[in-house]
């Protein structure tokens, strides 16, 4: 059934919330278990719509995975499929990631081409060219990736554009490939850092994760492990956000700050106050909030997924700031949905200029993506009156129990059947 969230907004957010595990270090870490055989358990999966997508796939490949709360089990001995069907893959692009897993430990991978996305297009030709130079043979049919490598071999492989599901799947590939693989220009996120973490407890032997030059010496076969799924610093940063736009005092609790220096910079800069504490970080409100202008960059620059929420924080802020977004191309989709609430945005090209200091008001709105649904509930709770954000759905891909989260630290805002 579809839902919306209502939101009645003007009420200040304060109290302490705790982040779940992120999104996009559980879904790679998760994958990594077909390199193994017998029983994998990881703590701190978050329970969205793309983890259980992804559990389905795994146990569609014939891995057994069983979950209790957080913790997820996955035991990929009996791998008897080297098929990932288009009905699971185009709700989710992550689904490409078997790809390196399947073709390192099976020799071949079908694997459906990922649909469309509301955000542009992320082509994952370099995933491809990648896997061939390590020795995969690889054609287009019908709509699927047909991949074969009898054996794998090391090489070195430079990057276009920094890609994170393509380091991640290359680097899946290449710990038991023959010899030495070289990755360069390789993307630096913490996601990629913490997948290389759970492969070296595995028995992979890779170095410079977290660097643009990852080494990866190839191994004769991996060993199960555990692991705790890192804090979801995306999420993170949208409270963040909800304590600037409804100038709140919010605790965020169990997030790691040292993955967020763009994040915390951008806000001190806008005048919100964070303070780091023993267990989290702190975010006070600013009655006057300033105009800065944000430009998104692969890590460690400012992240493309905070920029529609930090849109709604410079919509309330005095003056004219400017949001450049360098990373996908319909990444502005959500400005017409927050102009419905009467923000001044005008958007040119890759840029986005927003003429600040105007009072949102409730409206209905309507969620195009993950990060833009996000947006809107940011935007209600900041607006006077009313506003119902639907298909929240993608939100749900996301976002763990957002509604009850902002709830309680004040928020009045509540899921309903649309």
């Amino acid at each position: 059934m579809m839902q919306k969230i209502v939101i009645e907004g003007s009420h200040r957010l304060e109290g302490s919330v705790t982040v779940s595990g992120a999104k996009n270090a559980a879904l790679p870490i998760l994958v990594s278990a077909l390199l193994t055989e017998g029983w994998n358990t990881f703590d701190n999966v978050p329970d969205l719509r793309d983890i259980r997508t992804i559990k389905k796939l795994l146990t569609d490949l014939g891995a057994k995975v069983d979950t209790s709360g957080s913790v997820v089990k996955i035991d990929a001995s009996g791998l008897n499929s080297h098929e990932a069907p288009y009905d699971l893959v185009r709700t989710m692009r992550a689904s490409v990631l078997v790809l390196g897993p399947l073709l390192a430990r099976l020799g071949r991978a079908r694997v459906s081409l990922p649909g469309g996305c509301a955000i542009g297009a992320r082509p994952i030709n370099l995933h491809l060219k990648g896997l061939e130079e390590l020795g995969a043979l690889i054609s287009l049919k019908e709509g699927y990736i047909e991949a074969e490598a009898p054996s794998l071999k090391g090489a070195e492989i430079y990057f276009d554009i920094s890609t994170v599901t393509g380091t991640e799947n290359l680097m899946m590939a290449a710990v038991l490939a023959e010899g030495h693989t070289i990755l360069r220009n390789a993307a630096r996120e913490p996601e990629v850092v913490a997948l290389a973490e759970v492969l070296n407890r595995m028995g992979a032997r890779i170095t410079g994760a977290g660097t643009p030059v990852i080494k990866i010496t190839g191994v004769e076969a991996l060993n199960p492990t555990s692991s705790t799924i890192i804090p979801d610093r995306i999420e993170t940063g949208t409270f963040m956000i909800a304590a600037g736009v409804t100038r709140g005092n919010i605790k965020i609790q169990g997030c790691v700050p040292n993955h967020l220096q763009a994040i915390i910079n951008k806000l001190r800069q806008a005048g919100i106050t964070v303070e780091q504490e023993a267990d989290g970080l702190r975010v006070t409100g600013a009655e006057t909030i300033l105009s800065t202008d944000v430009k998104t960059l692969p890590y460690p620059g400012f992240p493309t997924d905070m920029q529609a929420q930090f849109m709604v924080l410079m919509c309330l802020a005095n003056g004219l700031s400017v949001i450049s977004e360098t990373i996908f191309e319909n990444r502005f989709i959500h400005v017409s949905e927050i102009q419905r609430m009467g923000a001044d945005i005008t958007v040119s090209g890759t840029s986005a200029v927003v003429r600040g200091g105007q009072r949102l008001t409730g409206a209905p709105v309507m969620a195009t993506d993950l990060r833009a649904s996000a947006s809107l509930i940011l935007a209600g709770l900041a607006a006077e009156g009313t506003t119902e954000v639907s298909r929240v759905y993608h939100i749900d891909r996301g976002y763990e129990s957002i509604e009850k989260k902002l709830a309680q630290l004040g928020g009045h805002l509540w899921r309903v059947p649309e």
